[in-house]
């Protein structure tokens, strides 16, 4: 369909006898016009998306903000923490591997198990074994998750360096497309994919763009959460591929601008939520933050539901948030095993609750003498909490602390539309036909 609109395009453009000039001019207007278009397809669009979902028995708000997948931090303790604090946030579950699922498919509820308080929910799985990444989506669906999400991002050596796998399968966008194909034809809910914008020495703007091309005209996936940062495969650890390659956000909101019947989510870079409310301000169907969503919890998801979905604020104070956390935690202890999970674990989403909160200092000390011996979550909020102030632990929300805003120039340093191959081809046939003329007259 693109194809067809733009060779129409091509043949409403007057030929100039003997002005290449305007020639010229005319195909920068045609650019204009067609980025215009799709900029309005994109915003009818996430309309479309947004009624869709909020229609749907009202089971969810759109996913204008969500959570990343975090290896050893997203896990059960902290999406129940994470909901607590935010009712309409999506949240994502640590990356699962499929060959994990399939092969553990008598213990499940240990890797796949949720409250129902946590939807909206989606399931992060890796892999590359089309017969696997089948089998798990297939096990997946007994556990009801709102989306299931294939990790093309991840440049950990434990991940990408080992077979397809992570980052490393942006190299091969046909085996994503047909990984994404087998999952979806065995699950009953969306799929997408998470991945960077490039990898390695693959990072220009038309290789990413031919990636979700690929992907996205060979499967059902219609979504993309882009972490707007290249993957370096070797020569940086997993924490310097999160600092190291420059954030390019002009690849995001180019992706927005050239494939409006998609979704995309950005992530990558975003602390605080006046950032998440400037980035759609400026275009994007949804924004995923990181880090700062597990470093400050409070500030950061807490201010998710008034200032991007428009709700009141729940008015809930932090020790009213770790009493109904406590309950949870002491009631999974053991759960699994013998010390799994044990206190350790259930207390650690708690451990940056007061970040840079007065006492916030006492209270890690206090925390970590009382993880020696407390038995129960109860025993060691009774034993910790006392080195917090009152008004720290009474006092409800105030305003984010965060101002700076990212995004205001961004359309100034846009890549060039993209063309896929058959618009290429299409394009540089109308242009030698043009051009033939042209010249025939100069």
């Amino acid at each position: 369909m693109k194809t067809a609109m733009h060779t129409l395009m091509c043949t409403l453009i007057p030929i100039y006898h003997g002005n290449a000039a305007a020639y010229r001019k005319s195909i920068s207007m045609l650019h204009d016009a067609s980025a215009q278009f799709k900029r309005v397809q994109s915003l009818k669009r996430k309309l479309e998306i947004n009624a869709e979902t909020c229609l749907d028995g009202g089971k969810s708000h759109p996913p204008l903000f969500s959570v990343a997948p975090m290896m050893d931090w997203t896990d059960n303790h902290y999406r129940t923490l994470a909901r607590l604090i935010s009712k309409h946030a999506w949240l994502y579950t640590e990356m699962v591997v499929a060959e994990t699922i399939v092969h553990q498919k008598d213990n499940l509820d240990r890797f796949l198990a949720f409250s129902p308080d946590q939807h909206p929910i989606v399931l992060q799985i890796g892999g590359s074994n089309l017969e696997n990444l089948a089998k798990a989506a297939e096990l997946a669906n007994l556990y009801s998750y709102d989306e299931i999400n294939l990790n093309c991002g991840c440049p950990s050596g434990k991940v990408a360096g080992h077979g397809c796998f992570g980052a490393r399968l942006m190299f091969n966008p046909k085996l994503v497309g047909h990984a994404m194909s087998a999952i979806a034809a065995n699950s009953d809910v969306p799929v997408s994919v998470k991945c960077r914008i490039g990898v390695d020495d693959r990072d220009s703007y038309n290789e990413l763009c031919d990636f979700i091309y690929t992907v996205s005209s060979q499967s059902p996936t219609n979504h993309f959460v882009i972490h707007a940062r290249k993957a370096l495969l070797s020569g940086l650890s997993p924490a310097e591929n999160r600092k190291v390659p420059p954030l390019k956000y002009e690849y995001y909101f180019a992706l927005v601008r050239d494939f409006p019947e998609l979704r995309f989510t950005l992530n990558g870079g975003i602390t605080c939520i006046n950032q998440v409310d400037a980035a759609i301000r400026q275009g994007a169907s949804g924004v995923m933050v990181g880090r700062a969503a597990y470093n400050n919890p409070w500030f950061t998801l807490g201010h998710v539901d008034v200032a991007i979905y428009g709700v009141p604020f729940h008015r809930c104070s932090r020790r009213q948030i770790i009493e109904q956390y406590q309950e949870y935690a002491d009631s999974v202890i053991g759960k699994f095993g013998s010390n799994k999970p044990n206190v350790r674990q259930l207390v650690k989403p708690l451990l940056n609750l007061f970040h840079s909160e007065p006492g916030n200092s006492q209270w890690k000390r206090a925390a970590d003498a009382a993880l020696r011996h407390c038995k129960t979550v109860r025993s060691f909020l009774e034993e910790t909490l006392p080195n917090l102030p009152d008004e720290v632990l009474d006092s409800t929300l105030v305003n984010s602390p965060c101002d700076h805003v990212r995004f205001a120039d961004v359309d100034a340093i846009l890549p060039p539309p993209y063309r896929s191959s058959g618009e290429k081809l299409a394009y540089e046939e109308g242009e030698g036909t043009r051009q033939g003329s042209l010249l025939s007259c100069l």
